[in-house]
């Protein structure tokens, strides 16, 4: 479980970086899930035990399915609080793909799985990451650039970013 330190920052981090943040038990996670996509929604298994997406949101896209999705719902494997970044992993069934292609991405954290700090995490994506030779995202707030002048969202991933917190997990 988060301290009410780590969570406030949390929060904080990503109201600077206007994203939208909620929370939820697993009892309340498909009613405030569909409270925060907008369909046609695809997604990847959230690989947390008694949760699953619900029938809405097409797992295993295909090409166009993601091309005319608006919504990309995936887990977080971890986030840091200090800054509102969020660990994504790249997974068989296509998490990276979700996450980045589609112009509002959901990603949904458990509660255990939020740390305070860059060493912290550091030490958790060694281990998660390097040890398995795997790969993942790290990402902080929506894809924005200023490359050409004006800042502009979504040049490289997702316009808007939703947290969805599952307490309790």
């Amino acid at each position: 479980m988060a301290t009410t330190h780590t969570m406030g920052a949390f929060e904080r981090s990503l109201a600077a970086l206007d994203v939208g943040f909620s929370r939820t038990d697993p009892d309340g996670f498909e009613a405030a899930l569909s409270d925060t996509i907008t369909e046609p929604a695809v997604g990847a298994r959230l690989g947390f035990e008694g949760l699953a997406l619900p029938e809405s949101v097409t797992l295993d896209p295909s090409p166009r399915e993601l091309e005319e999705a608006v919504t990309g719902v995936t887990a977080a494997s971890f986030a840091v609080a200090e800054y509102g970044s969020l660990i994504l992993p790249s997974t068989p069934d296509g998490s990276e793909i979700v996450s980045v292609f589609c112009d509002h991405h959901v990603a949904v954290l458990a509660e255990s799985d939020l740390v305070l700090d860059v060493p912290t995490a550091f030490a958790r994506l060694s281990e998660e990451v390097g040890e398995a030779r795997a790969s993942a995202i790290v990402a902080t707030g929506p894809s924005a650039t200023a490359d050409m002048g004006e800042l502009v969202r979504g040049a490289h991933g997702p316009k808007t970013v939703d947290v969805l917190l599952v307490e309790g997990l």
